[in-house]
């Protein structure tokens, strides 16, 4: 995580998120979820000065009602360290869903409305996407490591027009080359939105994971 969040920022991007944790891994072994997080709290402890250092912002994203105590604690003590950063954006999305991240945002405009004054499906679009999209803008690059060919619930509402890019390698092994090459990659492609080719200047959000 370190080689790929230092290099990032020497390669121009602005935006990172990271993935450790998602809400369907609550299925797993609570052996490996309790070791999961106790990595997440080692890795707070030994980062938050190095990224205040470098002027990275961190952020986590997802479900915060069901970490232990203590990692809670830790995330936001580095978010609090972190908040003047401007060089770099990294998010860490922890027990998070995508799926459920558009219910709830979906759930809490109907919530303001009455039936006379529901939004239209345009209206509600544009509500969702400034919800979902209104800070961190959408993904332009996904990078799926690990040899997976999905997207687990991870970022669907922003990755509409991302460009995908699989790896076999796993995520201990990606290292900064690997990103380099992974962005050299992006930027060869053809992005038309669904029109003409425009060139985009600068990459705003990868997405870097493997099976969480």
């Amino acid at each position: 995580m370190r080689r790929v969040v230092e290099h990032a920022r020497h390669l121009g991007v602005s935006r990172l998120t990271l993935y450790a944790f998602s809400s369907d891994n609550w299925n797993r072994p609570a052996w490996e979820v309790r070791s999961l997080f106790r990595l997440m709290r080692a890795y707070l402890r030994l980062e938050t000065e190095r990224l205040r250092r470098h002027g990275a912002r961190l952020q986590a994203i997802g479900r915060r009602d069901r970490l232990p105590r203590a990692l809670l604690r830790e995330i936001e003590r580095a978010e609090v360290a972190t908040a003047k950063g401007q060089r770099l954006s990294l998010r860490i999305a922890v027990d998070y869903s995508s799926r459920d991240a558009i219910s709830l945002a979906a759930a809490k405009f109907t919530a303001r409305s009455s039936d006379s004054q529901s939004p239209s499906p345009d209206q509600l679009r544009k509500l969702l996407t400034d919800s979902l999209t209104g800070d961190t803008g959408e993904v332009d690059l996904l990078i799926r490591t690990g040899g997976e060919k999905r997207l687990s619930d991870f970022l669907l509402w922003e990755s509409a027009y991302a460009e995908l890019f699989f790896t076999d390698r796993m995520w201990p092994d990606f290292d900064a080359t690997h990103l380099e090459a992974a962005l050299t990659e992006f930027r060869r492609r053809e992005r038309r939105f669904g029109g003409l080719l425009q060139t985009v200047p600068f990459l705003r959000e990868p997405w870097i994971g493997e099976d969480r």
